[in-house]
């Protein structure tokens, strides 16, 4: 039987929101809730360069990239890897790991609050995390492409609920599902949406923010009318149970000084997420 490794990259620097540098105490806490056999800590610095192709801190994104791929050939083979960061922009190394292991039998499915499938052209805030999607289709600038690029039609939004205009038109270009949260009450919804893709296998990223901030508010780009933990574990599930888990993310935990309630409530998510992939 295959283990559970768990890769820790709290970068930072992909993330446009002012609190961001929290989201390195956050990767460390999300990774200590991990029971994996298997452990792998990126050692990223917080050094910030300027923009470049329209992406900002692109020097300190591309070197910490090539810092995550790194890590990620150093796991076990075979292993299942749960990637936790930091802020959505270290997946892409994890996404196209994946891609290497299940080519076109992976999809990807996107629990997120954005869509995170702007180009530098479109993206209102040059932030590396609303783009890193868009990036995995093969849409970046040349250093911060996958090596393998993911097909759109093979990509199942889930739970974005705040879409940028040109996030809108490549979503509507190629034929995108998109979930909406009230959607995600009813799994077979996403079930049949990842089957449309003809997949066998999934990639499963979770961006806190897919939870309401009414229930778990510590991520920095939150977003009214989200899903609870109930219903984010019941969605996992359904995929694991009819799906190959080919890998889990989970990011953007802006861990504050006094985390409370809040950390019991991600212990929890975190725990059952885990249980359901690796059963």
């Amino acid at each position: 039987m295959a283990g559970l490794s768990v890769l820790e990259a709290g970068q930072w620097q992909g993330s446009g929101a002012p609190t961001a540098r929290r989201l390195r105490d956050g990767a460390t806490r999300l990774a200590e809730m991990v029971p994996a056999e298997n452990r792998q800590v990126v050692t990223l610095g917080n050094a910030v360069s300027g923009a470049r192709d329209g992406v900002q801190n692109a020097d300190v994104l591309v070197e910490q990239l090539h810092a995550v791929r790194a890590a990620m050939a150093a796991l076990p083979a075979g292993d299942l890897v749960v990637s936790v960061g930091g802020d959505c922009a270290i997946e892409l190394a994890p996404v196209e790991a994946a891609l290497s292991a299940h080519r076109d039998r992976l999809a990807v499915v996107w629990f997120d609050a954005h869509a995170d499938l702007n180009s530098p052209e479109t993206s209102p805030s040059g932030a590396f995390h609303g783009m890193v999607l868009r990036a995995l289709t093969g849409d970046s600038p040349d250093a911060l492409k996958p090596t393998r690029a993911l097909p759109a039609n093979r990509v199942v939004l889930a739970g974005a609920r705040a879409l940028d205009p040109g996030e809108q038109d490549f979503v509507g270009r190629h034929g995108i599902s998109h979930l909406s949260v009230a959607q995600l009450n009813e799994p077979d919804a996403l079930l049949s949406a990842v089957r449309a893709t003809g997949a066998e296998a999934v990639y499963i990223h979770i961006d806190l923010d897919v939870l309401d901030p009414g229930v778990f508010p510590a991520v920095g780009s939150p977003e009214p009318g989200g899903l609870t933990v109930e219903a984010l574990l019941q969605a996992v599930h359904a995929l694991a149970e009819e799906f190959t888990p080919a890998g889990v993310g989970i990011t953007e935990y802006e861990r504050a000084d006094e985390a409370g309630q809040d950390e019991e409530l991600l212990q929890r998510a975190v725990t059952g997420i885990v249980d359901a992939v690796r059963n």
